[in-house]
């Protein structure tokens, strides 16, 4: 692996990131420029160019070969932000290797693959905390906190929504994207905010509405999924990939006592009164929407690393959203509501 000059004191946790496209390149900075107890060691990506331009403007070695960053001794921990598909084999690499490990969402494509993440950290005994950064944000975790304080009752409808700004390329949006990793968001704050009720079934509905000429392609860029959970609660699910007026994340969850909601899509709560009306400004990106989110998830990996903590969102918890994504992928091939239990018998 290529020399980097140390920096820091040897506190700080030093982390390696496999992948340098938008997400990793997000978290890149974040570990170079926002964590002030880490260090970003060195970047991987098969993509030599993009791993040397990324790793070049912030500090770090780079290298072509992932396996470098997995076995280097100068690495505390990885953080693993390649393509959805490599996240399970680089998960249990890097716990083989006895590597803290952060990985993206999806933790796995499939049932097995999860299980085989999970198993190899769990044998290896390294952390193992997964992407899912609504659970960091300020008003999500008030609203998590709400709800275990009884202040709304027994959770009975749940209705979480994921807007994406726009398709710059819907051929290149590979099929069932919008449910393994758009809508899996929403099923894991689904999960979280009506606690200790594990989902039944699912009947989920998908089309390109968006861009309509690559659906034979395999394009669905509109989705809604309806899930039962045990306790009685429904929920809805919604997500598209084409909201004009920009980034749009919230939740609602409706009890027997009241109601709590989370989310925003304003850059701020300035709003501008002319005589066009009233306008206000709304963020284009999830990386500026939950900007201190993300930060938290990292500095939370960063003290799993040390050993003050374990995660607080685990391969478990990516499984079991996973779950719910894949029973509904298979509802829209079906068009029937689909059970968790069925999906865990097939796979």
């Amino acid at each position: 692996m290529p020399e980097r000059t140390a920096r820091g004191s040897e506190h700080r946790v030093r982390l390696g990131l496999v992948g340098a496209g938008r997400i990793g390149s997000f978290h890149a900075e974040t570990i170079a420029r926002r964590l002030p107890t880490a260090d970003l060691a060195v970047v991987a990506d098969p993509l030599a160019d993009a791993a040397r331009t990324l790793a070049g403007r912030l500090d770090a070695a780079w290298t072509a070969e992932p396996a470098e960053v997995f076995g280097a001794d100068d690495v505390d921990g990885v953080v693993i932000a390649a393509p959805a598909r490599a996240h399970a084999d680089f998960v249990v690499v890097a716990a083989e290797a006895g590597k803290p490990v952060f990985c993206e969402k999806p933790m796995a494509l499939s049932l097995p693959d999860a299980d085989r993440a999970i198993a190899a950290a769990a044998v290896a005994g390294v952390p193992l905390q997964v992407g899912f950064q609504r659970r960091f944000a300020a008003d999500f975790r008030a609203a998590r906190e709400a709800i275990d304080a009884g202040s709304i009752g027994t959770p009975q409808l749940l209705r979480p929504i994921t807007r994406d700004p726009g398709l710059a390329d819907p051929g290149g949006v590979p099929p069932w994207t919008i449910f393994r990793e758009t809508l899996i968001h929403d099923f894991d704050v689904l999960l979280w905010l009506n606690p200790g009720s594990p989902p039944v079934s699912v009947f989920a509905m998908a089309d390109a509405l968006v861009a309509p000429d690559f659906r034979e392609g395999g394009l669905l860029d509109t989705a809604a999924a309806m899930i039962r959970f045990d306790n009685g609660a429904i929920a809805n699910a919604e997500a598209s990939f084409s909201a004009a007026y920009g980034y749009d994340v919230r939740a609602e969850v409706f009890g027997s006592g009241g109601m709590v909601t989370a989310g925003s899509h304003e850059v701020s709560a300035m709003r501008l009164y002319t005589s066009a009306g009233i306008t206000q400004q709304t963020v284009r990106a999830n990386t500026a929407l939950f900007l201190d989110a993300y930060t938290a998830e990292l500095a939370h990996f960063v003290e799993c690393v040390r050993g003050d903590t374990t995660p607080s969102v685990t391969g478990a918890d990516a499984r079991a959203a996973l779950a719910i994504a894949l029973a509904a992928m298979e509802s829209v091939d079906t068009g029937t509501a689909v059970t968790i239990e069925e999906i865990e018998a097939r796979n």
